[in-house]
């Protein structure tokens, strides 16, 4: 399993930033390669929705269950499908607004890629889960 964490400063209310990053209709729109989401049902803790993401080319389907949830702080979502992995966001006040940090833990779907792809993908995984942070805060900032 492979695992990154990071975390990002922005200027907005911490519930500001944790309403924008938790609606799952807003997913598609901070998190590069995270084609679509549909069929969410439920909110907070046990929410579900299915999902589709775009890696080297193939498009992963899979579905997400919310197994962690503080309303206004964390909230995890557990991915199983053709990807399994954990997505889990925390939001803390901050002396300039607010701290994102974004925790993922995934495996890389080695058959459906090929162990020469795995590399490749977990270095643009990187540099889309940095940019996602981002999309975050020049959304809220903007």
């Amino acid at each position: 399993m492979k695992s990154w964490k990071k975390s990002i400063v922005i200027h907005a209310a911490a519930n500001e930033v944790f309403a924008y990053i938790d609606d799952p209709m807003a997913l598609p729109v901070w998190i590069p390669s995270l084609i679509q989401v549909r069929n969410v049902i439920g909110s907070g803790e046990g929410q579900q929705e299915e999902w589709t993401y775009k890696v080297a080319g193939l498009l992963l389907r899979g579905q997400a269950i919310v197994v962690e949830y503080v309303p206004n702080k964390r909230a995890v979502h557990q991915t199983i499908g053709m990807a399994h992995g954990n997505v889990g966001y925390t939001v803390e006040p901050h002396a300039d607004g607010a701290s994102l940090t974004l925790e993922i833990d995934y495996e890389i779907p080695i058959p459906v890629l090929g162990k020469l792809a795995e590399h490749i993908v977990i270095q643009r995984n990187s540099r889309e889960f940095e940019a996602a942070l981002v999309n975050v805060k020049e959304t809220l900032q903007g």
